[in-house]
């Protein structure tokens, strides 16, 4: 084990945090610290790092441990270039290099004789060390860990101070991930990245030769590496094996094994007192009476967690416009000689809920400033349909919040005509309960402040929405909120996150945005990422034939390509290819409906099997036997949607390929 918190408190005033917290993390542990806003992880983080003492317990940690602690907060750093910002932490190798090049100076002028034998000496010895500290790759693997963070070349020789907090945060996470400590301690690494370096972090994590422990509201993040949830809820701090999706599995049905105890012991207890009751006066049952009321004494009595606060709102909806809601016509953006888009056509429809994806620096935000209106192009037009009004959601809108008002009264400015207790509900559907209301927005978090922004977008949300990374500094319930209010939402919307969770549920398009262009995925992220993996496994060197400027009509199909004229000698050969292709395709997407019927007939046999089983009396007489067959249950009863899903995309997917 590289660290163990043994049984530590954490109090601020009389209020509990958590009491007794025990968990022990090995080297090779990736866990995902959750809980509800306010349940103390950050604190519990800054207490393993060693920044901040507990109250009781005690953390343990071997000798030459050295753990790495990401924060939250910005960090501001200036004077030196990225790279060299990155490889200042490995101080120890650059020095011991230095050293190196000087004995070779101080060695080609030393003549022959004891002196250089000794210079050779140290040198050999200084060499053998500069290797096993990974000296010949330090850079490579600095550059390497900065481009997966999403910098470009030419930014590792720019300053610093020229960048915003945001990236100084991966330059943060660049020093910190370079310095490979035994147990790295993340705090929302994904707030500031984009999906591609999310997606690149979550493979580098998943191979990182340390434990890991992370704050994270991002469930796709968690599910993709994590091997334990530690959650913290009510001042107690639970550990559950698994990822994220197992973890909820499991603590759903812990819960349901608990009422079940309660129940059974609540029932014990009614008949216990029954019994004393009715024989308290017998002398006869006297000695069986005092002993039901030492029982009684001595049980430990269950106590059912308290019910999560969820609230539902019926969120106000936008007027209906007309089909069309925004078109940009020959769009051209350029940033002085970094041109990024030239010739754009782009055309959003009533009810489009896409989500702008890519790699970093391809223009995704500027797109989206674009069909805001927050940023004007260089060229070109942009033009709104009938009755279309336009809201524009990014993390500076956080500083547009008034710190002198309170949170209610922030809300009332956005929302003139609304009773008090209109304005308390839609405030306790983004987690503002009670007291909260008037909490001035001065002392607010960066996730309480990103609640009250939307809320008051939310208010009387436009009829096109553009969002960039709402869920930044949200917690897990407060994005469910958000997710409810979108799904709800009957405008036109344009999202860009490192939510794939979000992702999944919200857009009905992907907007892939690369090399000055825009394809038209009419699907949703996983018929997006179904599309991409089609593509790379059947060798298309014509890839970007898909890409068009201008989206697709409703209907048609969004990766067509049109050929017409007569066609030469290398169509011919093309189309050959492209038949071959959907015959291998078509044969495997055969052998995949077969396999996923296969899997969700053996499901269905199982689930049926084991209902069966639990509808015996005698199953509740072996309550070992009862947990290993509700867990089976649980597992299988989970994993028919999923099988279902499988086998119908596999069909599908059939359909199609016979179509073509």
């Amino acid at each position: 084990m590289i660290i163990t918190a043994d049984h530590v408190t954490k109090t601020f005033g009389e209020r509990v945090l958590f009491k007794d917290a025990f968990i022990r993390v090995g080297g090779r542990d990736r866990v995902a610290l959750v809980g509800p806003n306010g349940a103390g992880k950050t604190t519990l983080l800054e207490i393993l790092a060693g920044e901040q003492d507990c109250d009781g317990g005690r953390v343990i940690t071997p000798k030459d441990v050295v753990i790495g602690y990401l924060r939250q907060e910005a960090i501001e750093m200036a004077g030196s270039t990225v790279l060299a910002e990155v490889m200042s932490v490995a101080s120890h190798v650059t020095s011991l290099e230095h050293r190196i090049r000087v004995l070779e100076e101080d060695i080609a002028v030393t003549p022959e004789g004891e002196e250089l034998e000794r210079l050779l000496e140290e040198y050999g010895r200084l060499r053998d060390r500069f290797e096993h500290l990974g000296g010949y790759t330090l850079e490579s693997d600095a550059r390497a860990v900065l481009m997966g963070l999403g910098f470009k070349e030419r930014d590792l020789t720019r300053d610093t101070a020229e960048f915003s907090g945001g990236w100084l945060m991966r330059i943060a996470m660049a020093k910190l991930l370079l310095q490979q400590p035994d147990l790295l301690l993340l705090d929302e690494p994904t707030n500031h990245l984009d999906l591609e370096s999310v997606t690149w972090l979550e493979g580098f994590l998943r191979g990182y030769d340390g434990g890991i422990i992370l704050v994270s509201h991002d469930r796709a993040f968690m599910d993709g590496f994590v091997d334990h949830v530690a959650e913290i809820d009510q001042r107690r701090l639970t550990v559950y094996k698994g990822n994220y999706e197992q973890y909820l599995a499991a603590r759903e049905l812990a819960l349901e094994q608990l009422k079940a105890a309660f129940v059974q012991q609540q029932r014990k207890i009614a008949d216990t007192q029954q019994f004393i009751e009715r024989f308290r006066y017998k002398q006869t049952k006297a000695k069986q009476v005092q002993s039901r009321v030492k029982m009684l004494e001595k049980i430990e009595i269950i106590e059912l967690p308290e019910e999560r606060k969820t609230v539902r709102f019926a969120f106000p909806q936008p007027e209906r416009t007309g089909e069309e809601v925004i078109c940009l016509e020959g769009v051209r953006k350029a940033y002085g000689d970094l041109v990024v888009y030239k010739g754009l056509d782009f055309t959003l429809y009533r009810g489009d809920k896409i989500a702008l994806v890519g790699p970093n620096g391809a223009g995704k935000s500027t797109l989206l400033k674009m069909l805001a209106g927050v940023l004007d192009p260089d060229a070109g037009t942009r033009r709104l349909g009938h009755k279309v009004t336009v809201s524009y959601f990014a993390q500076h809108q956080l500083e547009a919040l008034d710190g002198r008002n309170t949170v209610l009264a922030e809300l009332d400015s956005a929302a003139p005509g609304w009773t008090q207790q209109e304005a308390r509900r839609l405030l306790g559907a983004f987690l503002f309960h009670g007291d909260d209301v008037q909490k001035k927005v001065r002392v607010l978090s960066g996730g309480e402040r990103g609640r009250l922004a939307l809320a008051k977008m939310l208010v009387h949300p436009a009829s096109f929405l553009c969002l960039d990374e709402p869920t930044n500094h949200l917690d897990i319930a407060s994005s469910d909120v958000l997710e409810q209010a979108l799904r709800a939402y009957s405008g036109t919307l344009a999202l860009i996150t490192h939510d794939r969770h979000l992702i999944r549920a919200i857009a009905t398009k992907i907007v892939e945005v690369a090399d000055g262009g825009v394809t038209f995925y009419d699907g949703d992220y996983d018929y997006y990422l179904f599309k991409r993996e089609q593509m790379a496994a059947a060798g298309e060197s014509t890839a970007r034939a898909v890409k068009a400027d201008v989206p697709p009509a409703r209907g048609q199909d969004p990766v067509k390509t049109v050929v017409s004229g007569p066609k030469t000698k290398e169509q011919k050969r093309v189309e050959a290819e492209v038949r071959n292709r959907l015959y291998r395709v078509g044969k495997d997407a055969k052998l995949r409906e077969k396999d996923a019927e296969k899997a969700l007939a053996e499901a269905h046999a199982r689930h049926d099997r084991l209902l069966a089983e639990l509808a015996e009396p005698e199953m509740y007489a072996d309550n070992r036997h009862f947990v290993e067959m509700m867990t089976a249950y649980s597992e299988v009863k989970q994993a028919l949607p999923r099988l279902e899903e499988a086998w119908l995309a596999a069909v599908e997917e059939l359909e199609r390929l016979a179509e073509e």
